[in-house]
């Protein structure tokens, strides 16, 4: 239960800071404070910290990075905020999106310099929405490693980490200042701990299934892909506090995750010439809007199901991606060297299959548009052997929450601001506008770790 009360007469403990969460935002959150001066406290749910961040791919995209000079790419965070709102729909606040595209460069050379994580650039290809090749990631392609690393740059920095520990109640005043906070031990036991300020670091709600329903009942029977601990305790403790609550409707979904085995299918499959049919043999939509709108699309087909159509170039380049490595080894990949052969094997009719694959080949061939708007480029025709995989869509992450100013301080439904109240990650509202077609590439962890950052270093200079 999420709850909030009035401060009791005294903690057993005083500390700092207490960060809620330790994922990607809480342990960025926990870096920047302990280099400001603080002692902050990380309180985790899980034995060791994993969250959302270890289902993702890892990637952070960031602008103007030295990563980006030294393969030549152009870009700038002007450019960055232009592609956050276009794809929004410009629904998000400016001055935050403005300040995290700024700071996204930063943070990654932050994470780079200062905790020796080696990002390099994505440049085999664009994702969806991008007017540059931003996408940062680590060697392996996977949040896993990503958490690892934050985590054990948290430990080398004596940031105290307690898990299985889980925070049920915010104790706040009549000033509405957050006076500490109460934990529950995988035990049993009960602390109240007394604080300076709190960051909420915990993630969004994908999987209370009462607050996905009702606010996002699009998805309500979807697959979850998200981890199970997220279960909305920053958008039920805003509602307590009177805080605003911003695009409550937004999420990240995924229309390629490869069914039954639930590995995520990267969207390399489709943005480098590659499509989606359903089990007609029919292709049904634009797939490079991007992959979190293509969710729904995929679900609204018969049985929500789809393939990924796609060659062995495509393939090469998403095997730098561990994920899709494990779904070809767990056998998610069917493989032929024909159509016709390719179509038994996915148990579709062959003459819509094949109908529609020779359009696209055809429309390649002259860089033209199909009947929704999808622009083909002549450098991607598919060649044998191809590959097929059966996909589902599926919710990722919320992108609702707690509405933040520039320095991630949560902001109250009087237009105020609480005076020690940060929010960042899930807990946060994101720049994804109103909903899942607002998402671009990487949002979810560029939140995470330029708002952590941000949360870390103003809730140091209150504590």
């Amino acid at each position: 239960m999420s709850r909030v009360l009035p401060p009791p007469e005294s903690f057993e403990a005083q500390v700092a800071l207490v960060i809620v969460g330790a994922g990607a935002a809480g342990l960025c959150a926990a870096l920047a404070a302990k280099e400001a001066g603080a002692d902050p406290i990380l309180i985790e749910r899980d034995a060791v910290p994993a969250g959302s961040t270890a289902l993702s791919a890892g990637l952070i995209p960031a602008a103007g990075t030295r990563f980006q000079r030294a393969k030549g790419i152009a870009d700038s965070p002007v450019l960055f905020a232009d592609d956050i709102q276009r794809k929004a729909h410009h629904e998000n606040d400016t001055a935050l999106v403005e300040v995290v595209a700024r700071e996204s460069g930063p943070t990654v050379e932050w994470l780079a310099e200062t905790y020796g994580l080696p990002f390099d650039v994505i440049d085999h290809f664009t994702y969806p929405g991008h007017s540059a090749m931003r996408m940062h990631g680590l060697p392996t392609r996977s949040g896993a490693e990503l958490i690892d690393r934050l985590r054990s740059a948290a430990e080398a920095a004596d940031v105290t980490i307690l898990t299985e520990s889980r925070v049920e109640t915010l104790f706040a005043d009549e000033q509405c200042r957050i006076r500490g906070v109460e934990l529950t031990r995988a035990d049993g036991g009960r602390e109240r701990v007394g604080c300076d300020a709190v960051v909420l670091a915990c993630n969004g709600y994908g999987g209370n299934a009462a607050l996905v329903r009702e606010l996002i009942p699009e998805m309500a029977d979807a697959l979850y892909f998200g981890h199970p601990g997220n279960q909305g305790e920053a958008v039920l403790w805003g509602r307590a506090l009177a805080a605003q609550l911003a695009h409550l409707s937004a999420y990240q979904g995924h229309g390629s995750v490869a069914t039954p085995h639930n590995i995520l299918i990267t969207w390399a499959v489709v943005a480098e010439g590659g499509f989606q049919v359903n089990a007609q043999g029919r292709r049904f939509s634009d797939e490079t809007h991007g992959y979190s709108e293509q969710a729904a699309e995929v679900l609204r087909q018969p049985g929500e199901i789809a393939w990924d159509v796609f060659d062995a170039r495509i393939a090469e380049i998403a095997r730098q991606f561990e994920d899709f490595r494990a779904a070809e080894k767990g056998g998610a990949l069917i493989t032929a060297d024909t159509l016709a052969e390719l179509a038994a094997r996915m148990r579709v009719p062959f003459a819509s299959f094949a109908a529609d694959c020779k359009e696209v080949e055809a429309l390649k061939a002259r860089g033209g548009a199909d009947r929704f708007g999808r622009v083909f480029k002549p450098a991607q025709v598919l060649t044998p052997p191809y590959h097929a995989v059966k996909v589902t869509g599926a919710l990722f992450h919320t992108q609702g929450g707690l509405a933040v100013d520039a320095q991630a301080r949560v902001k109250r439904q009087d237009g105020g601001l609480f005076p020690n109240l940060f929010a960042a990650g899930g807990a946060a509202a994101g720049v994804s506008g109103e909903t899942a077609a607002g998402y671009l590439s990487g949002n979810g962890l560029l939140t995470a770790t330029v708002l952590g950052r941000l949360a870390g270093k103003a809730a140091a200079a209150l504590a």
